[in-house]
């Protein structure tokens, strides 16, 4: 039996959650693709798949197959693509991940623009806070502003991005300044649900701090923090690119500068280095360019 199809065969499975949506997709019956997933099985000595009646789960080396087989197969149709085109152009279906309010602003943009330059591209993009799986969610490349905590993926930086406590004027009338951090104790810091567990990113006499915050305001959306801050409503941690606006214009003043955090580089994570498809370097590439232009931050 051909590795390959044995191989796409285990791709279209655990992308559409099931033997028979994997079926139906090639014109044959379940039995067929259960007997090829039961030769793929044999012939790499693992188990690959737990199959129940209600749900197919990836095992360790399932998971370990199954990304490598993603981005073989993407190799091969781009390969395909750019010898039959006789011009190297990029096709395929690039599937994104970032967060909201930096997507919205600083990716969605350049995707429009890397479509165009590519029209055989199609492009679909995440826009959400959450951490991705890129098994589950089928993502090939996400934009993340934060250090990587899987080691299993891997980052390649884009941009350089700072963080700063914010506060409108009105709040620090009200409630003080804040010139240690122990005084964060004392305020009510506006928090990111997974933030909150994580804490703030400090320096402090060359050594890193994670302060645990605590408040009465807790959104699983920064672009609402950011709203909440300017409200008056507490403090907030939050990049420069998003509120550089606002302190420009008075809206918002940081605090805390001489405690100022360490830099939270805008990094794009792909599942692994090697044999990236031709649609995801180019996008990097892309997303590079961008980024590096004189006055693109300014």
């Amino acid at each position: 039996m051909d590795s390959f199809k044995q191989m796409e065969t285990l791709v279209a499975v655990v992308t559409l959650g099931s033997l028979s949506a994997a079926a139906r997709q090639e014109g044959v019956v379940p039995a067929m693709i259960g007997r090829r997933l039961d030769a793929l099985e044999e012939r790499l000595g693992v188990r690959l798949l737990v199959r129940t009646t209600r749900s197919i789960t990836l095992t360790q080396e399932g998971t370990a197959f199954y990304e490598d087989a993603l981005r073989i197969l993407g190799e091969l149709a781009d390969a395909e693509a750019a010898v039959a085109s006789g011009s190297g152009r990029v096709r395929g279906h690039l599937r994104l991940s970032a967060p909201a309010g930096f997507g919205r602003r600083h990716v969605a943009p350049h995707v429009a623009s890397y479509q165009r330059m590519h029209p055989d591209i199609k492009v679909t993009l995440d826009l959400s806070d959450r951490l991705v799986d890129f098994v589950r969610d089928r993502i090939d490349c996400a934009i993340r502003i934060s250090d990587l905590a899987d080691s299993s993926l891997v980052a390649l930086r884009l941009a350089e991005n700072r963080r700063v406590v914010v506060a409108s004027p009105a709040y620090l009338a009200e409630y003080g300044i804040p010139y240690r951090l122990e005084d964060l104790s004392g305020h009510n810091c506006l928090s990111l649900g997974e933030s909150q567990s994580r804490g703030w990113s400090f320096m402090r006499q060359g050594e890193l701090v994670n302060l645990k915050v605590s408040g009465v305001l807790e959104c699983n959306d920064g672009a609402v923090l950011h709203d909440w801050a300017i409200r008056g409503l507490g403090l907030a941690w939050r990049s420069l690119w998003e509120v550089k606006d606002d302190l420009s214009e008075g809206r918002l003043v940081t605090v805390l500068d001489a405690y100022a955090s360490p830099d939270y580089p805008v990094y794009a994570v792909v599942a692994a280095r090697r044999l990236l498809p031709l649609r995801v370097r180019h996008f990097i590439e892309h997303l590079r360019a961008c980024y590096s232009a004189p006055g693109y931050w300014d």
